[in-house]
């Protein structure tokens, strides 16, 4: 199955869309998404926190997860390629999303080649330095031994936990300034250093949807963050002439 697209090339790129049942109309907005401004695109490109949290692969017959799983394997069997970073919420997607939907997976952080320019693509949350004790979470449950003990668990008390969880980080977050929970200026330098300079970056995560032009050592770098999904859809979109903010 093929579509027709867009004279000219590009790329789109959302994050933090949070899907969850508790929000049906981001789930219809999505879906629509995938079925119009998407199917335009050459790639698209999910820069973590699709789902409000993922519990593991063996929830992929959920009757939610089936239907995004259903749009996105559609999308790429349209000849859209499909892209995937884990976010704070989702890491545990794995290679059975990937495979049920077509994706796939990159690194966090990664660069691609993009219209003529190195593109540094990640979700966000490991530059949040400040949050020392996110940082800490983080680095717990993205260790392999943990993540293996957490998936031995039967589902529902895996889901149990996790929402537990979700419930302690809002009340925690609640009690934090906006600037801790931000990127930290000196995390983004060194990350431009350890890549060579990238002229642009896209991350989401922080839910602060901007445009930073830098200077990094003499070289000129663009930071775009993506908006979430919880009011309205929010979509970057990359051709040879540079980003642009999708109306959706």
């Amino acid at each position: 199955m093929s579509t027709v697209r867009n004279v000219q090339a590009h790329s789109l790129f959302i994050s933090d869309l949070h899907l969850c049942q508790s929000r049906p109309l981001i789930q219809v907005q999505f879906l629509a998404f995938l079925q119009d401004a998407a199917r335009q695109a050459e790639s698209l490109f999910i820069l973590g926190d699709l789902f409000e949290y993922w519990a593991g692969d063996d929830d992929l017959s959920d009757p939610f997860n089936r239907t995004v799983i259903a749009a996105l394997r559609e999308l790429t069997h349209a000849g859209v390629s499909l892209f995937l970073i884990h976010g704070n919420r989702d890491f545990l997607l794995s290679d059975a999303f990937a495979q049920a939907t077509g994706a796939q997976r990159l690194d966090d952080p990664s660069v691609l080649e993009l219209y003529g320019r190195r593109v540094l693509l990640g979700h966000g949350d490991i530059w949040c330095t400040d949050d020392v004790a996110y940082q800490a979470f983080r680095q717990q449950v993205r260790d392999p031994v943990w993540q293996t003990q957490f998936l031995s668990q039967p589902l529902a008390a895996r889901k149990a936990q996790i929402e537990a969880l979700r419930l302690r980080s809002e009340s925690e977050k609640s009690q934090k300034s906006m600037a801790i929970m931000d990127v930290n200026p000196q995390a983004i330098e060194v990350l431009f250093r350890d890549f060579d300079y990238p002229p642009l970056m896209i991350h989401g995560h922080t839910h602060r949807p901007a445009k930073h032009l830098l200077q990094v050592d003499g070289h000129a770098c663009e930071r775009w963050v993506l908006g979430d999904w919880y009011e309205q859809g929010s979509c970057l979109r990359l051709d040879a002439s540079g980003c642009s903010q999708v109306q959706l």
